[in-house]
């Protein structure tokens, strides 16, 4: 069987929770290669939503950092085609 590579890439938004605790909220299907601003000012309103809570601790209350994050999978053998048959 050939071998099959499935690279993903997500945007990882972490914020500090009013505990000054890190949380990190992960897009899917983010649009390649944002600005700073552009992610700073979703963040931004994100945060002052405040509409991400648990247990009385607000998740999301300050921006931290953003990045983009890359995923390879590179698989060795995938027999879950054989089992349908």
């Amino acid at each position: 069987m050939a071998k099959n590579t499935k690279t993903t890439k997500t945007l990882r938004l972490t914020f500090l929770d009013t505990n000054n605790k890190k949380n990190s909220l992960t897009i899917m299907t983010a649009k390649p290669d944002m600005e700073e601003a552009e992610v700073r000012s979703a963040m931004t309103k994100i945060a002052s939503a405040n509409v991400f809570e648990k247990e009385g601790v607000g998740l999301y209350h300050a921006a931290q950092s953003a990045a983009y994050v890359e995923r390879t999978v590179s698989d060795i053998f995938d027999d879950s085609a054989a089992d349908k048959n």
